[in-house]
């Protein structure tokens, strides 16, 4: 059962659907059971459902169970969802030829810190040729857009206090695994770039903050849904590390609305930051916010640090983002990290 702020989420990717001009076209979607993917999935449905001329989507996934489990709502009377269909493939596999489309949102991709620490040469082989195969495909298809998913982990460790903007990269440590991730989507960001450059292919990287809202599945297991789930137990909320470091945060929808106004616009081969500035804080200061206002009272922040980096959290930073480059195209993020909380929380009780 949908929660209302996810219904009225849909409902917003659907109008802007609707108002860039989507119609009649062929979407595909990597990573398609996955938070941002399924969401964007669940949007076109929801177009698809109050819009005469259909949009069609291609969802990429590994495991029609999970297909079956996240569209559960979205299956008809045959255990389809109308206009979409899905292709079961390992993103490290070409995709197939003759598969066509006019847009390509490449979201799929590990997001489990701890799998950065114990498979670090898995997580740059699939990063960089999954990747690969998503942009040599949308070259040969001669895609009309293509946005890549990377990730604010790209910017590093950042020590000044002042808001970064695209160019403004950190430091990296290259003898740490957990380096894997951050650096394997710096090399798909050059990647991008140079396919843009060769081949003159329309891609634009999306820079995501972390991202979260309404709809996301109980099994989630990122920091805020951690800090989340405790509050709404009426349990601590427990800190594995100092809670210095820097985070920065955009709406699910915020995100989804930068996604398509990116296939559509900006320059082919940048990268843009989507971020809300206002959220930026300490995990810290977060994870008290969560605890002041969504736990009745009954949480509080506490601490347990191990000795060794045995969760794979990244390294401590004082990265603020800068939304700037994304907001000159006309784009600007709705919630702050509050209303982010209170929309998602109804999912996470469910």
């Amino acid at each position: 059962m949908k929660s209302v702020a996810f219904q009225e989420d849909l409902c917003v990717i659907s109008a802007y659907l609707k108002e860039k001009q989507f119609s009649g076209s062929t979407i595909m979607v990597t990573g398609a059971t996955g938070l941002i993917g399924s969401i964007i999935i669940k949007g076109i449905v929801e177009y698809n459902k109050e819009n005469d001329e259909k949009i069609f989507c291609i969802g990429l996934a590994r495991n029609p169970e999970k297909v079956n489990s996240v569209f559960q709502e979205e299956l008809d009377a045959n255990g389809l969802v109308p206009n979409v269909s899905f292709l079961y493939q390992d993103i490290e596999k070409s995709i197939p030829e003759t598969v066509k489309c006019d847009f390509v949102i490449h979201t799929a991709n590990s997001t489990t810190s701890k799998f950065f620490m114990t498979n670090p040469v898995e997580v740059i082989d699939s990063i960089y040729t999954g990747s690969k195969n998503v942009f040599e495909f949308a070259r040969k298809s001669n895609a009309k857009g293509i946005v890549y998913l990377s990730s604010m982990e790209v910017f590093g460790q950042v020590f000044e206090e002042k808001r970064v903007g695209e160019n403004d990269l950190g430091y990296i440590d290259l003898q740490n695994v957990r380096s894997c991730y951050s650096e394997g989507k710096r090399l798909v960001e050059c990647l991008a770039a140079s396919y843009a450059h060769e081949y003159g292919l329309p891609v634009k990287v999306a820079r995501l903050a972390q991202t979260f809202g309404a709809g996301v599945p109980s099994t989630e297991n990122r920091v805020f849904a951690q800090f989340a789930k405790s509050a709404i137990k009426g349990e601590d909320i427990v800190l594995h590390t100092n809670g210095l470091s820097c985070g920065n945060y955009c709406y699910t929808t915020d995100v989804i609305r930068a996604i398509f106004l990116l296939l559509k616009a900006g320059k082919n081969g940048d990268a843009y930051t989507i971020v809300n500035e206002e959220t930026s804080r300490s995990i810290y200061d977060m994870a008290s916010m969560v605890a002041e206002n969504f736990s009745d009272g009954k949480s509080k922040v506490v601490f347990d640090i191990p000795e060794g980096n045995e969760f794979g959290y990244a390294p401590q930073t004082k990265l603020k983002l800068s939304s700037a480059k994304m907001n000159s195209l006309g784009w600007n993020a709705k919630y702050n990290l509050k209303e982010m909380f209170e929309r998602m929380m109804p999912d996470l009780k469910e």
